[in-house]
């Protein structure tokens, strides 16, 4: 492959879990790796780095032309903000090419110390749309990591018209949910997706034969993707980065993946079935890239499977034994009688440059012949990570050995690995301003409602008392017209396959209709709805004071806070506007757009809804909804509070209501009212312990 590919688009983006990793990475010729310190990171079971470790793998990265790009891409809670403060100062002094960021407290803090880091927006930010890529683009981010589950078209579409670069994964493992709006792992396991915990409850069995004593099917498990071969389209549509998923994976893994990326980037045959045999969860799917979604996507990880990857360990390792040469640099030959020097130079300006302890002496072949002999010699980059552009040599009428030409060529190349190798720190300012962490007094100023469908509203005298409604968007036609001025519209937290362009032309039929205003689920709704009255809603993951202040200063003029906080952290989140949180509700465990009923039916005739089932016997409902065919699984069983609404830091406790029948909405309006105990099965969810 020549070196002269990774100047090429798209980026080869690698996942680094370790030292190990980082290496093979390199070495295999990625353009770039993502990597993560010991806090704050999506992968917090992987090695990871200590800010010395990451001075350490900056160095050895740049000295090779590859970028490094740190992740500090989970959600933070109160307590933490000030460590939060010392990693993005780490960063920084690191010289990072940039940082990957979920929280909105994450990019403020940013922009306090280092505002020269670059920021790239996770894909825990759940972007799916154009609008979420362009709210992000406004904030200053110059990268936007899609959502997984977008087809080529749509990524085409943003790419076009966003005005800062994609990025897209090609290949590793594939979440069900969509990232970012997973709780699943939280509420079965007190390990939080979204705290880099995630314990992958979803590749247990679950089943949606509903009459199964026990689940035996694998339906909440998709095969990894794999679109490598899409490189040569995803260049077309203007994707900056390609990425691999694998942090947690061995260096096999990864060198493999890289090499595969390099010979498909240059629209050369790759070995897939090698790629299989690394790693794979019976195959691989590339249902979302081309829009071909089925119950054909669904995997699980068999003996079969660990064999091949056994077997296949030791070829893939001649991947990344030796350096790849991926700088091109300029060597300049000068021969003299008093001496000799040669200089290496490479394309960012670096210089070397060594001088030879022997004395040339008359040479004995034509100059044309003794340069090209010397030439040669200076070619042998092999075992460094340069090639030579360009050899000039002047005086070749003087001759030193060859054994004298390659030591001058070995230290020249080291002395410009070195200069290659030093930190360019980031500039970086004082201490920040940080919240006050306090706890607030608040205490319940009445209660909010939230319905899935306006067909669950009670008769308008059974929510004379609440004052808040939230009703989607789409359902706004259903809701009465008394009712209006204390509704909000909540917008979908699922945007792609149309949904966005379908909000947008909800909002304007109904923009005289008399409602309070429109809660937005996704960063994207920030800038779809702007100019109107805006809450943040559920699906903003909204665990601080800073990024609670950030979603302010978007134009929310109220907030629900993410149902991972206790109790004590939420109090601590001091705003100038009220919070919210949910006090009732079977909570949305997963968002995701592959259909795990498909493993057991077909769209066609379904009532958009079902069950699957657990190795436990439980039942967790789904539900399918909205123009994106977005499906919710839900926990069967919901979190209540209305007993202890007092314990609740908040100005709106909230009843959200999903799968419950109308009737099922007034018995529980009712004994939330009345503040009575719960009349079934119930948990406190995560408000007193918390999760990992």
């Amino acid at each position: 492959m020549p070196v002269t590919e990774r100047t090429k688009k798209p980026e080869i983006l690698a996942p680094v879990g370790n030292a190990d990793m980082l290496s093979a990475a390199v070495f295999a010729g990625a353009d770039a790796v993502y990597l993560g310190l010991e806090h704050f990171n999506a992968r917090r079971t992987a090695g990871n780095f200590s800010a010395e470790g990451l001075r350490q793998a900056v160095s050895f990265c740049h000295a090779r032309g590859v970028h490094v790009y740190v992740t500090l891409n989970t959600t933070l809670y109160p307590g933490e903000l000030s460590r939060l403060a010392v990693a993005v100062s780490e960063v920084a002094a690191a010289g990072a090419d940039a940082v990957i960021t979920q929280d909105l407290a994450v990019a403020a803090l940013v922009r306090q110390i280092a505002p020269g880091l670059a920021m790239h927006g996770s894909t825990q930010m759940s972007v799916q749309s154009l609008d979420g890529a362009l709210r992000l683009a406004e904030m200053g981010y110059s990268r936007v990591i899609l959502a997984r589950e977008l087809t080529l078209a749509e990524i085409r579409h943003i790419t076009a018209n966003c005005g800062i670069e994609t990025e897209v994964f090609v290949h590793g493992a594939l979440c069900m949910s969509v990232s970012g709006q997973c709780y699943m792992s939280a509420f079965l396991g007190g390990r939080s997706g979204n705290r880099g915990a995630c314990a992958g409850p979803c590749r247990l069995p679950f089943d949606a034969d509903a009459n199964a004593p026990a689940a035996v099917g694998h339906h909440l498990s998709l095969k990894d993707m794999s679109v490598i071969g899409y490189l040569p389209e995803l260049a077309q549509a203007g994707v900056a980065s390609v990425k691999i998923e694998g942090r947690l994976r061995p260096p096999e893994y990864v060198a493999a993946a890289v090499n595969a990326c390099v010979h498909a980037r240059a629209g050369e045959a790759y070995d897939e079935q090698l790629l299989q045999d690394v790693f794979s969860r019976s195959g691989f799917t590339d249902a979302y890239l081309t829009g071909n979604r089925s119950g054909a996507m669904f995997g699980t990880r068999t003996g079969e499977d660990t064999a091949a990857a056994k077997a296949a360990a030791p070829r893939l390792r001649e991947l990344y034994r030796r350096e790849r040469a991926n700088v091109g640099v300029s060597f300049e030959l000068t021969l003299e009688e008093e001496g000799a020097k040669l200089s290496v130079q490479d394309a960012d300006g670096s210089r070397a440059v060594v001088y030879s302890e022997e004395i040339p002496a008359p040479g004995r072949k034509s100059e044309q012949e003794a340069a090209q002999a010397y030439e040669r010699s200076l070619s042998k980059t092999g075992g460094t990570p340069f090639f030579a552009e360009t050899v000039t040599v002047h005086g070749a009428q003087w001759f030193l050995p060859g054994s004298e030409i390659n030591e001058l060529r070995r230290r020249a190349l080291e002395a410009l690995l070195e200069k290659r190798s030093a930190l360019h720190p980031i500039e970086s300012f004082g201490a920040p301003q940080l919240p006050d962490l306090t706890p607030s007094q608040r205490k319940a100023q009445g209660f909010a409602v939230r319905f899935a469908h306006a067909a669950q509203m009670p008769p308008a005298d059974a929510l004379a008392d609440a004052a808040m409604l939230i009703v989607p968007l789409a359902e706004w036609q259903g809701v009465p017209q008394q009712l209006r001025a204390k509704t909000w519209l909540e917008g979908p937290r699922a945007l792609f396959g149309g949904a966005e362009d379908a909000a947008k032309k909800q909002a304007q039929e109904c923009a005289d209709a008399g409602f309070a205003g429109f809660a937005a689920e996704n960063i994207a709704q920030f800038r779809t709805f702007r100019g109107k009255k805006l809450a943040g809603g559920f699906g903003l993951n909204v665990t601080n004071p800073l990024s609670a202040q950030e979603y302010a200063s978007l134009g929310a003029s109220m907030l629900m806070l993410a149902p991972e906080l206790t109790l004590t952290d939420m109090a601590k989140i001091n705003t100038t506007v009220p919070v919210m949180a949910i006090a009732y509700g079977h909570m949305p465990l997963m968002l995701t757009r592959a259909c795990p009923l498909q493993n057991v039916r077909t769209c066609k005739g379904c009532d958009r809804k079902g069950e699957l089932l657990d190795r436990k016997g439980m039942k967790f409902p789904v539900r399918c909804s909205g123009p994106a065919g977005a499906r919710t699984v839900y926990n069967p069983i919901p979190v209540y509070m209305g007993d202890r609404i007092a314990e609740m830091p908040v100005d709106l406790p909230v009843l959200y209501f999903t799968i419950e029948t109308q009737a099922r909405v007034q018995q529980v309006l009712e004994l939330f009212c009345a503040e009575k105990p719960f009349d079934g099965a119930f948990t406190r969810g995560l408000y007193y312990k918390g999760t990992n």
